[in-house]
């Protein structure tokens, strides 16, 4: 029997060094697949395609815990406060025309308007902004 189990660990580990450098080849082109997927703009990998596990970076030394930001740096508020303008002036201003009266893409503005309303200046009515009446 023991000699029936040796064997059957030598097929194993012979298979196993066999596939290291296909499986090793695989994450190569999965990660270059993901990397040319961001500069294309997406569309390469499958919807069903599972998430990639990344490994979490330590925490720099220099920078004790919890005091780095992620993302990008905050900014001054200026477009928020033009913005706030605008829905103040113009009560029911959508996102679009809020973008070209201020003369910037949109989707910045898909940020900076629910940060209003969270911060209880404005609120939302259908596709809408109007600002929050004083209490």
């Amino acid at each position: 029997m023991a000699d029936f189990l040796d064997e059957k660990k030598r097929e194993i580990d012979a298979r196993l060094k066999e596939l290291r450098p296909l499986v090793e080849e695989f994450h190569r082109l999965e990660a270059a697949a993901a990397a040319l997927d961001g500069v294309a703009g997406g569309g390469g990998r499958a919807a069903s395609a599972p998430p990639r596990r990344t490994r979490r970076r330590a925490a720099s030394a220099a920078a004790p815990s919890g005091t780095r930001r992620r993302g990008r740096p905050r900014g001054s508020g200026t477009r928020s406060k033009e913005a706030l303008e605008l829905v103040r002036k113009r009560p029911g201003i959508t996102i679009p025309e809020i973008a070209e009266a201020m003369g910037i893409q949109q989707n910045y503005l898909y940020r900076v308007l629910p940060a209003l309303q969270k911060d209880g200046l404005v609120r939302k009515e259908g596709r809408g902004w109007h600002p929050r009446e004083a209490a």
